[in-house]
């Protein structure tokens, strides 16, 4: 059987000529096989058919029938490599100044490798590009979440500061620095108190345990 590809003659037939002539070589066999046994066994009923009997045997036919398929095996096998050439030679070989008309297009547009080493090289910057610009628009993303979240921080802040102004003038201190003095000495007087109740709680605690 043929080793070349034969890709072209492939794409225009939708098979591999190898593949068809594997598929004719195939069924020539199975073909001489089937013969070979037809022609035993018409044999045989000839022999059984004699007058008197006869002295060859069943295993000697078959011993004389698988010789004369090896014989013509050798045969068909020279007769099918050169009918094998002459169909991928003239039958299933497409012409090289031939164009399928899918490949008009390379025809009409046809580059030079070193073109198409340009073109190559442009993709593979535009891809860069493209990447780079990927990038950079995550990143502003991420930096646009960060100042929401600052934003946010910010909104806070200010909404404390609004809400300790208030306390402030409730109080009667208009003025920041009397407002933050007022409100350091409230929180020490709230730890204070915090620290006698957690105090008192040990006590407890300790009461409860020697009770």
């Amino acid at each position: 059987m043929s080793v070349n590809p034969m890709a072209y003659e492939a794409q225009f037939f939708g098979f591999t000529p190898q593949t068809c002539m594997l598929r004719v070589y195939l069924a020539f066999q199975d073909y001489l096989f089937e013969i070979m046994q037809v022609v035993e066994s018409v044999i045989l009923r000839k022999l059984e058919g004699f007058p008197g009997g006869c002295e060859i045997s069943a295993s000697q036919v078959r011993e004389c029938t698988e010789k004369f398929l090896i014989f013509v095996k050798e045969h068909f096998e020279k007769l099918f490599n050169k009918m094998e050439e002459v169909l991928l030679q003239l039958v299933f070989k497409i012409p090289e100044n031939v164009l399928l008309p899918e490949d008009k297009a390379h025809e009409q547009y046809s580059y030079s490798k070193e073109e198409f080493q340009a073109l190559q090289d442009e993709i593979n910057q535009l891809q860069q590009q493209y990447r780079a610009e990927v990038a950079a628009g995550e990143a502003l993303r991420a930096e646009l979440e960060e100042q929401k979240v600052v934003e946010a921080e910010l909104k806070k802040t200010l909404q404390l500061f609004d809400g300790l102004e208030s306390i402030c003038r409730v109080h009667g201190t208009g003025n920041f620095k009397e407002s933050f003095a007022f409100l350091t000495q409230n929180v020490k007087k709230l730890q204070d108190v915090l620290k006698d109740v957690e105090e008192k709680s040990k006590k407890l605690k300790v009461h409860d345990e020697l009770m």
